[in-house]
């Protein structure tokens, strides 16, 4: 990938368009009456590695087994990531359709209105979430048990960085990917004939304690930026190797607001720190070895940093966060995931409950 800097600019921010005010008062309204108490167990920042081993809830102990599905989707079809955005650089190609994975668990009832977990890049590791649900749904110990949240594993829109489909749907500061999820994959999902077939009844929550989004690199930040910008709408966020750095396109309209795009975060705008505290429940994650640049620009591409800032950041302004950091690892290391994946959903997922 390549890399570009610009120089830091302190400006003011907006959480939401005028367009989502109303989006914000209808969806919270699934909220209200609702409370949950989680505590701080697993909270703070957490040193892992350098052995590595692979979790048991991870792998296939035996129990009952969901349901898998795929559809695809037309990008020309979206009334929000139709793949002619005006910041693409049309040497980076754009999918045609993007493919749309779904775990049904075992234990979800037809007809219950159930949590979510969304997942970028799909199917990028769904074989885990659906081991984790498999084993840990049905678990007898009630400090590590699982919702039956569905999983839903979403294909980005192609290529990667500056000027991509994919970049722009995840390094953007905007609530435009939280927009596209929820008006257009999740109504997707519950219409999907063979799923409707398996499932006459099936149906989700509205309550956006129980929709979830996680995602590694880019799809790391796609999955704060989610929440962060809607927080209505998503309220549980996993984040690895995230991407909190200058990675938003050049030409894209949020350079105004967010000139060094995920890297305001922990810039000197602060935006963490400088906001409001939202109804967030966050994981980030960072490996040793993360994306380094050794350039004279290296402290805008730094990814080691940038999560470690992050942290920080939510430490100071009172977040539920964990943080993660692993040794002898490097960036998305599928050893780190093997490792903490049943801990990160157990320690995400703490707290919450049917209505």
């Amino acid at each position: 990938m390549i890399f570009k800097s610009k120089l830091p600019t302190i400006v003011a921010c907006c959480l939401f368009s005028i367009a989502g005010v109303g989006l914000v008062s209808s969806s919270a309204l699934a909220a209200d009456g609702y409370s949950e108490n989680p505590g701080t167990e697993g909270n703070g920042n957490v040193t892992i590695g350098p052995d590595y081993k692979v979790d048991p809830d991870l792998t296939d102990r035996g129990n009952p087994k969901g349901k898998s599905f795929e559809f695809s989707m037309r990008l020309a079809d979206s009334k929000i990531f139709r793949g002619d955005d005006s910041t693409l650089d049309l040497r980076k190609p754009v999918r045609k359709e993007r493919k749309i994975f779904v775990y049904v668990p075992a234990a979800y009832k037809d007809g219950t209105k159930a949590p979510i977990l969304v997942m970028h890049d799909g199917p990028s590791r769904l074989n885990l979430v659906r081991h984790a649900l498999d084993n840990l749904t049905v678990s007898k110990d009630p400090n590590r048990k699982l919702p039956a949240f569905i999983a839903i594993a979403v294909q980005n829109g192609g290529n990667d960085s500056y000027g991509s489909q994919r970049g722009l749907e995840y390094d953007t500061m905007s609530d435009r990917l939280a927009r596209f999820i929820n008006d257009e994959v999740l109504p997707a999902v519950l219409n999907d004939a063979k799923i409707k077939a398996a499932y006459p009844k099936i149906a989700f929550t509205k309550n956006p304690w129980g929709k979830a989004t996680m995602g590694c690199s880019s799809g790391g930040a796609a999955a704060l930026s989610m929440g962060w910008f809607r927080p209505d709408l998503f309220r549980r966020l996993i984040t690895y190797s995230g991407t909190f750095v200058d990675q938003q396109d050049d030409d894209a309209a949020e350079e105004k607001k967010y000139p060094l795009g995920a890297w305001e975060y922990h810039s000197s705008m602060k935006l963490i720190e400088n906001s409001k505290k939202k109804p967030l429940r966050i994981f980030t994650h960072v490996s040793e070895f993360d994306n380094r640049f050794k350039d004279a620009e290296s402290t805008y591409h730094n990814w080691v940093m940038a999560n470690e800032r992050t942290a920080a950041a939510l430490k100071a302004r009172g977040y539920d966060y964990r943080y993660v950091y692993s040794r002898a690892t490097r960036h998305c290391d599928r050893k780190v995931f093997d490792q903490t994946l049943a801990d990160t959903l157990v320690w995400m997922w703490r707290g919450y409950h049917v209505e």
